[in-house]
């Protein structure tokens, strides 16, 4: 899979970057819940126990789940699997103060962006799970946050691996979607507009107010804490948008980041109405012009959509929106010209001054 700011150095306290996406693409746990050589256990609390306890659940659309070797999926008739993996590390993609219920929904919600933005229907996961300890006070609100977010997409946990180490959470994703229909970062053409849904810039407000760099009020503060902690992955739109968009990804390194994935796999280049993206930022009012953009443009964990479609598909995008009940907003268009291009509100191009996040800069 596939999030933020350069990752400055912080106080153990309050761990660094808003990110949440490892450039891991490889399926990582394929042996179902294994015992391991080095096991995962507690006094009162067995690697088995924690994962009879907190994980084994009856599946209902996949052939077999939690207690084999593998997992077996069955996608429909016609479909292709689309397979999707984020490694999160604690002080690298979470704070360690966050709380265990948004942590799982979290880790998951990564994952299911991206489906998302391939335009593919949750069907199961695999989770990897390096724990410290076997606390059942962190366990239990980690596996409700987790496993909440999964039946509302009818995402089933087939399988996985648990071993004892610094807490760090491997999820891969499957979904399905029909053959030839997959949105994927390379349709771009020149004259498609440019569409991004939500709101972007706010769980990077959150994380500056963790820095220390930023103050603002309480009730700003705790919304922008949960775009960063608990994150709504764009699904239905994903699924609304097959057939209307033509190129897509999702936002979790940043704005000019992940939309640059685009322009270089479509080999295009794009215009961006500096004024549209700064509107973007929901606490906009909180911080100066200068953060507005910044966040917006570069912030990340956003995980929101980005997208291009044809003009004539302007009434189809709105539907999809309408539809799925989730903003959008046309930010500029796609260019045949080479490059992004940032332009005032008279059409002057501007600098482009703003990095997205790299896991090893």
């Amino acid at each position: 899979m596939n999030s933020r700011n350069r990752s400055h150095v912080l106080t153990a306290q309050f761990a660094p970057r808003v990110s949440a996406r490892g450039f891991v693409l490889k399926p990582c746990c394929n042996h179902m819940f294994r015992r391991r050589a080095q096991r995962l256990c507690s006094p009162a609390m067995g690697e088995f126990d924690l994962i009879a306890r907190f994980f084994q659940r009856p599946v209902r659309r996949s052939p077999l789940g939690v207690g084999d070797d593998c997992a077996l999926l069955a996608p429909a008739t016609g479909m292709q699997l689309a397979v999707s993996t984020d490694l999160l590390i604690e002080g690298r993609h979470f704070l360690s103060t966050v709380d265990p219920e948004r942590l799982g929904h979290k880790c998951l919600a990564v994952n299911l962006s991206d489906l998302a933005a391939c335009g593919a229907r949750p069907l199961a996961f695999t989770l990897a799970l390096s724990l410290p300890q076997a606390d059942e006070a962190w366990l239990a609100p980690f596996s409700r946050g987790l496993l909440a977010l999964a039946d509302a997409h009818g995402c089933e946990l087939v399988g996985g691996d648990t071993t004892r180490g610094p807490l760090s959470i491997c999820i891969t994703v499957f979904g399905e979607v029909p053959a030839g229909q997959a949105l994927l970062r390379s349709g771009a053409r020149a004259g498609d507009d440019l569409w991004v849904s939500g709101t972007l810039g706010d769980a990077r407000l959150a994380l500056e107010v963790f820095r220390g760099t930023l103050l603002v009020d309480a009730a700003v503060f705790e919304a922008a804490r949960r775009r960063l902690e608990q994150p709504e992955p764009r699904v239905a739109l994903g699924l609304a948008l097959r057939g209307v968009a033509s190129a897509a990804i999702d936002v979790s390194d940043g704005l000019l980041g992940d939309l640059g994935h685009i322009l270089k796999r479509s080999q295009v280049g794009a215009s961006v109405d500096r004024e549209a993206v700064r509107a973007l930022l929901a606490a906009g009012s909180a911080v100066d012009a200068a953060r507005q953009l910044d966040f917006a443009l570069s912030g990340g964990d956003d995980y929101e959509l980005c997208f291009a479609a044809p003009p004539n598909a302007l009434a189809a995008v709105r539907a999809a929106g309408a539809a799925t009940g989730t903003p959008v907003t046309r930010i500029g268009r796609i260019d045949a010209q080479p490059g992004l291009r940032l332009l005032d509100a008279q059409g002057q191009a501007l600098p482009v001054p703003h990095a997205s996040f790299d896991h090893f800069a």
